[in-house]
């Protein structure tokens, strides 16, 4: 596969794929340190994350996640424009959405299920931004959130991948994402940054 410019980014040569999304909620602190810290520093794709934490205190989100990592880790800015090989954090009791052009708004309209920042609105905007370039990954969480943005996901023929039961500390939101039928991978916690590296330089199909 050559080159496309989507959404303002070039992609690689072979890798069709220009962003990942991912959603966590309890348990997932933990969960994405260890998936962003096992990627390298030219992984190649964009990353965005919702994690459901209380907006009451203050967020160390980016320094705990970031302790270990290889890539940039910090909060998204509204107006900010992305770049590859960069972590943008939805701040505290702010959905975050991103548009065709790269660039980050920030809102604080109301709850969806339940939560703000929502994983249903951020992985919507990447379906509808970057299409079959985009990668949604469900980690460890209660509820339901995401399962509805996975749907947009795969609609546009991008992919999702999902942490398994029995390495996530709370299983309501993977399972909700699996039972939708929008589901690529289930994985364990371990195999997720190894898969996402795989995709992102073109070595999977699915």
């Amino acid at each position: 596969m050559t080159g496309k410019k989507i959404a303002g980014f070039a992609r690689g040569a072979v890798s069709r794929f220009d962003i990942v999304a991912i959603a966590a909620s309890a348990g997932g602190v933990g969960a994405l340190s260890q998936v962003i810290g096992a990627l390298p520093s030219d992984f190649g794709a964009i990353i965005v994350i919702v994690q459901h934490v209380d907006p009451r205190h203050r967020s160390l989100m980016p320094q705990v996640i970031g302790r270990q990592a290889r890539l940039p880790v910090m909060h998204a800015q509204d107006g900010m424009s992305v770049q590859l090989d960069h972590v943008y954090l939805a701040p505290p009791d702010h959905h975050m959405l991103i548009n065709r052009k790269g660039l980050i708004t920030l809102t604080d309209t109301e709850l969806v299920n339940f939560v703000r920042p929502s994983a249903d609105l951020l992985f919507e905007s990447v379906a509808a931004a970057f299409g079959e370039g985009a990668i949604a990954v469900v980690l460890t969480g209660t509820g339901r959130d995401g399962a509805m943005g996975v749907t947009a996901i795969k609609e546009r023929h991008g992919t999702v991948v999902v942490q398994d039961e029995a390495s996530s500390d709370f299983f309501g939101m993977p399972s909700a994402a699996i039972k939708t039928g929008s589901v690529d991978f289930v994985l364990p916690l371990a195999e997720i940054a190894p898969k996402l590296i795989a995709l992102v330089a073109g070595k999977v199909r699915d």
